[in-house]
């Protein structure tokens, strides 16, 4: 969490003040990450901003997500210029294993954001520096749910498709079945945050969390599959 998400709308600044006011910190999170390794091989993304990153200490931070069993991290507030030229976050090296890193900080990929206002020349020098997958944000403005999906959402996933083979995952404003399903035709992923961040404020710290999660998840994970069997 970072005190000061620009790119996030208000469910997700509340979320993260929440949890700096309970004492998140980066180090907490990668404790987070290795105890779902000692469950899981599922791949685990970062989605954070360069400053904590940053505080931390760059390559003290790639290191300790390395060895926690991070494999990507999506940040937000960093353009590619500033990662190719500087060297200062050197998270271009394609993975082995999951999309991951295998212990490697060098194997932790830097996932790449396009908007829909990202011109068709810059697209390319995204897509060219870009490993893992694509994030297209489906919207202009900060993260949070919507009513519908953009109009334009698959003749801009053609366009970036001329560029990349990379999955292309779509989210910011995706927050119940339908719109899943929809994107779910066109896109390779389907990225719900705010929704399940809104829900987790709203229920707060109890025993039932994770389930009243699931049974709000598992409805879209049912609807994305229905859409998909019926490409």
């Amino acid at each position: 969490p970072f005190s000061d998400p620009l790119a996030d709308g208000i469910v997700n600044q509340l979320a993260a003040r929440r949890a700096l006011q309970a004492g998140a910190t980066a180090r907490g999170v990668l404790d987070c990450v290795r105890e779902i390794r000692r469950a899981s091989e599922i791949p685990i993304v970062l989605y954070t901003y360069l400053n904590p990153i940053f505080r931390f200490g760059i390559d003290k931070f790639h290191q300790a997500a390395a060895d926690a069993g991070v494999d990507g991290f999506l940040i937000l507030d960093l353009p590619p210029e500033e990662d190719t030229k500087t060297k200062q976050v050197d998270c271009l090296k394609q993975s082995s294993s999951r999309i991951g890193n295998g212990g490697n900080a060098e194997n932790i990929v830097c996932v790449r954001l396009i908007a829909p206002t990202t011109p068709p020349e810059r697209i390319a020098l995204i897509a060219k520096s870009a490993r893992g997958f694509i994030y297209y944000v489906s919207r202009e403005g900060v993260t949070g749910a919507r009513n519908s999906v953009a109009q334009s959402l698959e003749e801009k996933l053609t366009m970036i498709r001329q560029y990349t083979d990379l999955p292309i995952a779509v989210g910011f404003g995706i927050s119940n079945p339908e719109q899943a399903a929809q994107v779910a035709r066109m896109a390779d992923a389907v990225v719900i945050g705010s929704a399940i961040v809104d829900l987790i404020g709203k229920i707060g710290d109890t025993d039932d969390l994770a389930n009243r999660v699931g049974r709000f998840v598992a409805p879209i994970v049912s609807a994305i599959r229905q859409a998909r069997k019926g490409q």
